[in-house]
């Protein structure tokens, strides 16, 4: 390479690199005081998690470069919020949670024409929530979330038939993994339509999950619907079924969005979450929540949201003296570059 060649390809890339970042923090008060200081289930409370505590959820820092034809994203993550994320990690050689704590993304992209390649942990396909949360209308996750993947590791095909439509292919090594604990792959595909008003997307997963004698073939099918009814009111459907060996569960769940005025809005969501044989959950029952939440952009780089929940099962399922159901107040803040 010519000498004077190196730092003009140098200067080049880091223009093109794209450096991002940002903090959510919160605070949560439960109204039954768990004994454990724990407002949700194992595995699941990716915000405000902790009762009576100021606590951050999620501080990231990441840098990327588009695909153009060839880019990555590395997105780093530290907080109670990715602590939750990994826990399921199979514990092996050179992989579990403690491997892979802080990691939110690490994916290499290859853009041609309509098709784009990816590999690598990377956002999962699956559901209407990210886990971001200056993504999501509400500022708790539903249980349809918590208890669906965040992310996935494997490979991704991607093509766009228009602007409008496109379909998914998804090699992976399960269920919210990065490592594999069993012997099988998993497949995944979408097929999604963005318009001006209407966007949809059918997502499925079928693959082996568990390990030994609890190894059993998954099916599961997720279907999200959102529509922009009018300026100021958006609306969002969620459907979910899932089978692995005798077990079945599935779930619904309905959002409303409106726009009070250029930085005021306000949610409100009502969901129910069937867990007939408990292997989702931990425990057969049946979820159901309502969710209201008020949301402030003073910022473009700044989203406050302020949040009543209530949850009840028809089992015992939360930890706190009164037990079920429980009622959660939240205010978060969430601060990105």
């Amino acid at each position: 390479m010519a000498p004077d060649l190196a730092p003009h390809l140098l200067r080049l890339l880091l223009t093109q690199l794209h450096v991002e970042g940002g903090v959510d923090a919160s605070y949560a008060y439960n109204f039954n005081r768990p004994v454990s200081d724990v407002s949700f289930l194992p595995g699941t409370g990716t915000t405000a998690r902790r009762h009576d505590e100021i606590t951050v959820n999620l501080a990231s820092l990441g840098v990327s470069l588009s695909p153009e034809p060839v880019g990555f994203r590395v997105l780093l993550g530290f907080g109670t919020g990715i602590d939750v994320l990994h826990r399921a990690e199979p514990e092996e050689d050179a992989t579990g949670p403690d491997v892979w704590r802080y990691v939110q993304q690490a994916s290499l992209a290859f853009a041609h024409g309509p098709l784009t390649l990816e590999a690598g942990i990377q956002p999962s396909h699956i559901g209407l929530e990210s886990f971001q949360s200056q993504l999501n209308w509400t500022y708790t996750r539903s249980w349809m979330g918590e208890f669906s993947p965040y992310y996935q590791t494997g490979l991704k095909g991607t093509w766009r038939f228009d602007e409008r439509w496109s379909a998914q292919l998804h090699l992976l090594n399960g269920w919210q993994t990065i490592g594999d604990n069993n012997g099988g792959k998993a497949l995944g595909t979408q097929v999604a339509y963005a318009g001006d008003r209407l966007s949809a997307a059918f997502n499925t997963f079928v693959g082996n999950e568990g390990a030994g004698d609890t190894e059993a073939l998954r099916l599961f099918a997720d279907t999200v619907v959102t529509w922009k009814a009018t300026g100021a009111v958006s609306l969002a459907a969620t459907a979910d079924v899932g089978r692995q060996d005798h077990a079945l569960w599935y779930a619904a769940g309905a959002n409303v969005r409106v726009q009070l005025a250029s930085p005021v809005a306000v949610t409100a969501r009502a969901e129910v979450y069937r867990d007939r044989d408990g292997l989702i959950s931990g425990t057969a029952q049946t979820l159901a929540e309502g969710t209201l939440t008020l949301e402030l952009k003073p910022a473009e780089h700044l989203v406050l949201k302020a949040e009543a929940r209530h949850d009840r099962s028809t089992r015992n399922v939360f930890d706190s003296p009164a037990r079920q159901p429980q009622t959660l107040l939240a205010v978060g803040a969430v601060a990105t570059f």
